[in-house]
């Protein structure tokens, strides 16, 4: 099955997500299929703190893709800020 979730990057302490559709049964930072975006919970400032293509989620979840709880948050976000 395919899953939307967030594999963690960045550095210690300084948390940094890519958005990514995957096998959910390959580990969490393993390989990908596509990235959709990226997630900065520590943004401040100018920088940016959700960025996501809504096009490719939308396909995605369309094809069958189940998003993770945290994802599907962030989603409703970013198509709530995007309006």
């Amino acid at each position: 099955m395919l899953t939307i979730r967030l594999a963690l990057g960045g550095s210690k302490k300084r948390p940094f997500y890519h958005l990514t559709v995957t096998d959910s049964r390959n580990p969490r930072d393993g390989s990908h299929k596509e990235q959709i975006g990226f997630f900065n919970p520590v943004a401040r400032g100018q920088e940016i703190r959700l960025s996501v293509n809504q096009e490719r989620a939308n396909y995605w979840l369309s094809v069958g893709a189940q998003p993770s709880e945290r994802v599907a948050q962030l989603l409703k976000e970013a198509a709530k800020a995007a309006a």
